[in-house]
Parts: structure tokens; C-alpha cells; sequence
């Protein structure tokens, strides 16, 4: 018997065979008004906006999004549910995942990545995955090992976190265990798919803190137990960030050593799992911008070095200026580029990505991104009927094709025809 996750890659397997949706890519088969596109989201488990898949299916679905993609940690049984919620509202799903990678060579060096705190510490994505449902045995042993990792960091943090608010006066009397079962209980899951994040702790300390302190008294715990003055007494999302950034970052007083897998080893894990190695891109999302990032056209040279075929942004971060430059930049390179939200925090922002400050992402760039979504879309089809997709099992590019061009084109029009193939079956758009 099949699971719930197989079930859902069996039928979007059964879209059609891979002659037919070449031959209708070759006939210029595709949605005939472009869907909005939101490559990246996390779905709960993962700490996310939503509180469950339906709410985030229904939303995208609302607000006339048609191509959602999901890039959570660790687990991916939650991809079961949401494919079938995605097929009863008309939402093409893409398979992801988001990971954390260490690149010893630029800790020595301290060059910061794509993480603005961190030299060496890399954000890592896979698209377009698609052997999630039953993992090869290199796949288990590599999320094995970043499970453990992350599992033991999280129960330690936890409670050198309780030894603070005990010790200034708010014991709160959490474990690892109570946090796991707030977020069970929040999302209505099973315990296996649950891997605590950060913000999953602060969220659990701060409903303790609000249980525990009468409102009036808040003020003068909090400050105790943070150190400073606490500026969002009365918002529990700000103390949530303010119980991250005085107590658990890097030099505060819970804060954990965290161990990551190599660069090379989520590079493996990815391929291992059927996707397409993807550099999600902060550019000015920070200021200054990290220097790995700097200029663009160097940021380009390292990513393609490494064998990372594709780029990713979260616009919300960006100006249009900044977001155009690069976008353009890597599409003329030879790079895939897509586009999404997150909704990695409690902010319940719009389905469709939009740049710093909520201005619209400018039209030709929407363009290269809906481009990528289909790149990821025809990848996806493909591996899914064991075919070589956009790269091989090494992450070398498909060799059938002259050029990058050639390439991202022909992805682009098979990934298109699915789509559509897709929402002619389900009968939504």
C-alpha cells in the first residue's frame, strides 16, 4: 500500500508520458495568462506563518497564486497533505528543501555567505526533489546525520535557556519533550515530523512567560530575564525575537555551538533526493552586502564553480533595483532563478512575492522567475518517470542541450506544458 507521499508522486507522475508533454512543450503548450509563483515557502511543521497546509494552500489558491513551492528542513511527509490540497484548489506544487552547509576554507577566511552573522555558513537549497518518499540509503544516512545534529542542539539550548528564566526569577519548567508537544498540538501532527527550530523555543518560552506573569509584572521579569529592557512587551512576536537575539545568538548565554554536515554533503543530499542544487541569494538583503555576494558577477563565478545550476531570491529582502541587477545578471549567465516569500515567520505577508517595503517585483523579472518555476517543474516530471532532468546525479547540466540557453528554454516549455497539463486535469484555472 502506498503512503500518502507516494500517492501524491504517483499522480503527478500520471500527468502523461515524457514523449507526450515534450511534444505538447514543442507545440507551445502553457497557461495562457502566467500564474503568479512562489517558489519557497515553509509549511508546518517547520516554524512558518501558517498554522496548517490547508491555510497556506487556500491562501495561495485566494490570492490567485498557481504554482507554490515548499522548501522545509529536515522532513518532507508533510508533502503528502500538501499536494492533495494543492490538486483540490488548482496549485501546481514543487518539491523542495532548505538546508544550513559549512565551507571550512571561508570560516578561516571569514568571508560571509548568504548568512550576514556567520563567515563559512552556507544556505543551501534543493528543487524540483522528487525521492523523498523513499529515501537511497546515502539520502537517510546524510538527513540522518543533520537531524541528530540539529536534535541534540535544540534539547541543549533548551535547557540552558530554562537555567536563565529560572535562575531571574521566570521558571518556566519546559524540556525538549513540552516544546515538541506545543508544536503537535499547534499543528495537529504526528511526533515524527516535528524538528524544532529556534524560533519553536522562543515561541514555547514566551507562551510560558505569558501563562506564568501576570500582564502588569512583564515588563520588570522580562527585562531581568533578558538583560536589557524588553521593547515588545505587549507583542509576543517581538519577544519571541527578543528572547533569539539577547539569549540565544551567537555570545549570548544559551547560545549552542552549532555543527553543520560540509557544503559537499548537502550538495550530495540534494542530488540524492532527485533536485537541482540552488544558491538562495540575500544580495541586499543585508547591509553591507556579504562579500561572497559582491559584485554579482563574481557571486555568479563561485556558485557555478561549485556546480550550483540554479539561484533563488526572497524579493521581500531586495529594492527592484537591487533584485533586477542580480536576477538579470545570473539569467544572462546561464542560471535558472526563481523567486519566493518564506513565511518563515509569524508575518502572514502576501502569497506573491514582493520587494522590500511591498513594492511590486518589476515585470521582466517576474518573467525570469515564473521561467525558473517551470524549470523546476519540468525537472520534477522528468525524474519522477527516472529520467536525467535538468542536472544528473552528479549536478553536471543535461548534456542533450548546445547551451545554457538551449537548456533553460527547453526546461522552461516542458515545465510549462505540465502546468498546464495539471490544471486542465484539476479543472481550476
Amino acid at each position: 500500500m502506498l503512503s500518502a507521499v507516494e500517492e501524491a508522486l504517483e499522480g503527478l507522475k500520471g500527468l502523461g508520458g515524457v514523449g507526450e508533454m515534450w511534444a505538447e512543450a514543442e507545440r507551445g503548450v502553457t497557461p495562457k495568462v502566467r500564474p503568479r509563483v512562489n517558489s519557497h515557502i515553509h509549511l508546518p511543521p517547520n516554524f512558518s506563518a501558517f498554522g496548517s497546509v490547508r491555510e497556506a494552500v487556500e491562501l495561495a489558491s485566494g490570492q490567485g497564486v498557481g504554482v507554490v513551492g515548499v522548501s522545509n528542513y529536515y522532513d518532507y511527509e508533510v508533502y503528502g497533505d500538501f499536494v492533495k490540497l494543492a490538486r483540490e484548489h488548482g496549485v501546481f506544487p514543487l518539491f523542495g528543501l532548505e538546508m544550513i552547509a559549512l565551507i571550512d576554507e571561508l570560516v578561516k577566511g571569514g568571508v560571509k555567505i548568504n548568512d550576514p552573522g556567520n563567515p563559512g555558513k552556507i544556505y543551501i537549497c534543493g528543487k524540483g526533489i522528487t525521492r523523498f518518499a523513499k529515501m537511497s540509503e546515502e539520502a537517510e544516512r546524510l538527513i540522518g546525520v543533520i537531524r541528530r545534529n540539529d536534535s541534540v542542539r535544540m534539547r541543549e539550548m533548551i535547557g540552558k535557556l530554562e537555567g536563565i528564566f529560572a535562575e531571574r526569577g521566570v521558571a518556566t519548567g519546559l524540556d525538549e519533550g513540552q516544546v515538541v508537544e506545543m508544536v503537535m498540538r499547534r499543528h495537529d501532527c504526528p511526533r515524527e515530523r516535528v524538528y524544532l527550530q529556534e524560533r519553536h523555543v522562543c515561541q514555547a518560552f514566551q507562551e510560558a512567560v505569558w501563562r506564568k506573569v501576570p500582564g502588569g509584572e512583564r515588563m520588570g521579569r522580562l527585562t531581568k530575564v533578558l538583560g536589557v529592557a524588553s521593547k515588545g512587551v505587549d507583542d509576543p512576536v517581538k519577544v519571541q525575537n527578543e528572547i533569539r537575539a539577547c539569549l540565544m545568538k551567537a555570545g549570548k548565554a544559551a547560545f549552542v555551538e552549532e555543527t553543520f554536515v560540509s557544503f559537499e554533503e548537502a550538495y550530495r543530499l540534494i542530488l540524492e533526493l532527485g533536485g537541482i542544487p540552488c544558491y538562495p541569494t540575500l544580495a541586499d538583503g543585508t547591509k553591507p552586502i556579504c562579500p561572497f555576494e559582491e559584485p554579482v558577477e563574481c557571486l555568479i563565478e563561485k556558485i557555478k564553480a561549485r556546480r550550483v545550476s540554479m539561484a533563488e531570491f526572497i524579493p521581500i529582502r531586495n529594492t527592484p533595483e537591487v533584485l533586477s541587477q542580480y536576477v538579470k545578471a545570473m539569467r544572462g549567465a546561464g542560471l535558472a532563478v526563481m523567486g519566493g516569500t518564506e513565511h518563515n515567520t509569524l508575518d502572514l505577508l502576501p502569497m506573491e512575492p514582493t520587494c522590500l517595503n511591498g513594492v511590486d517585483v518589476p515585470e521582466d523579472v517576474k518573467e525570469i522567475l515564473w521561467e525558473g518555476a517551470c524549470v523546476a517543474a519540468g525537472h520534477q516530471f522528468l525524474k519522477l518517470h527516472g529520467e536525467e532532468g535538468f542536472v544528473d546525479g552528479a549536478g553536471r547540466l543535461n548534456s542533450a542541450f548546445g547551451s545554457d540557453e538551449d537548456r533553460i528554454g527547453a526546461f522552461a516549455r516542458l515545465g510549462g506544458a505540465v502546468i498546464e497539463r495539471y490544471y486542465h486535469q484539476n479543472q481550476k484555472r
